[in-house]
């Protein structure tokens, strides 16, 4: 494999597999396992119950660990379990099973955010937090946490778009297939950390 410097290990990336197809939406099980510990820090408490109807984007497990991040309903339907089950980690952890109704009915919260709220940085921390958005990489450390600590220290932002791993292409083809959405989500981070926005 052909490589600019010498030394180290130079496995084959296998990028070519996936690299050019574009991004596919999967069907929906008929049953979901959602465990309450999708992101580093304080698992989150169920706050749904067996018999309970469910939306899509409904919060169904929170924590008020400072490093922590609600968790949602993936489909619509009915609670059907609460209880543990096993996680990739290889433990068990408590869980909410929902059977899936196939309607995709949408939660109210779930509703597009004005764009001044998205420059301000209590409330852009707040709305980060409240989607549990989570870094993808091993740690899954909730996003939230990430921009409070850099508030009044940040001078650059340095998107990290470039997959380590073999075969990972996902941020590829995002900024391939949404990159108005990419570049929008940029410039507001640059905004709420007090940075021009460079051209």
């Amino acid at each position: 494999m052909s490589s600019s410097f010498f030394f180290g290990v130079h496995p084959n990336d296998g990028k070519a597999a996936t690299s050019k197809v574009a991004s596919q939406k999967l069907a929906p099980p008929s049953q979901v396992v959602i465990p309450m510990s999708l992101h580093i820090g304080a698992p989150c408490t169920p706050t749904v119950a067996v018999g309970d109807t469910v939306s899509v984007g409904q919060v169904i497990g929170d924590s008020n660990a400072p490093v922590s991040a609600p968790i949602h309903a993936s489909v619509s339907g009915k609670v059907v379990a609460v209880e543990p089950r096993l996680h990739p980690n290889g433990g068990m952890v408590m869980s909410v099973v929902i059977e899936n109704d196939g309607l995709d009915t949408l939660h109210e919260s779930v509703v597009p955010h004005d764009k001044e709220d998205l420059t301000n940085p209590e409330v852009l921390t707040r709305i980060v937090r409240n989607a549990c958005i989570v870094g993808m990489g091993g740690a899954t450390f909730p996003t939230a946490v990430k921009i409070n600590s850099g508030l009044g220290k940040v001078d650059t932002v340095i998107i990290n778009a470039a997959e380590c791993e073999p075969y990972i292409t996902s941020d590829h083809r995002t900024m391939l297939e949404h990159p108005d959405e990419v570049l929008e989500g940029i410039r507001n981070l640059t905004r709420v950390f007090g940075l021009t926005v460079a051209h």
